[in-house]
């Protein structure tokens, strides 16, 4: 099993959270990488039932803010439902998954967690305008 280093990120590199993910295979499909990051932060929101949920994507329902996305105190997020959002943000590249040294761009490539333990995950913004 391996533990992986994941780091979210903005577009220009600077570290907005940071945690170990344990026990994962060797290798991995960069989707299910993304499946797994998606369960564990879900799992953490609803065992704390905080005010707002900072994860890859943002749940329906909820809205936006600095700190964020505010849910409806007391509800639980399906984290299924989350996962299949951030593999579709993947493919909209609403984000980009950083393994090591290289880009990630195909969510079924294989991912070899013993050479690789440091993951980014780097969130794009639209741009507004133009």
């Amino acid at each position: 099993m391996a533990t992986v280093m994941v780091r979210d990120e903005t577009a220009t590199g600077r570290a907005i959270a940071q945690w170990p993910l344990a026990g994962l295979p060797e290798r991995i499909s960069a989707r299910e990488l993304v499946r797994l990051r998606v369960r564990e932060e879900v799992a953490r929101f609803n065992a704390e039932q905080a005010e707002h949920f900072r994860g890859l994507v943002q749940p329906t329902g909820t809205e936006a803010t600095l700190n964020g996305y505010r849910v409806t105190r007391g509800r639980r997020l399906d984290w299924e439902r989350q996962a299949e959002a951030a593999c579709d943000a993947f493919a909209r590249n609403g984000f980009v998954l950083l393994v090591g040294d290289r880009q990630i761009e195909d969510l079924d490539e294989e991912i070899d967690l013993r050479s690789d333990a440091d993951i980014a995950f780097v969130r794009l913004v639209a741009l507004v305008g133009g």
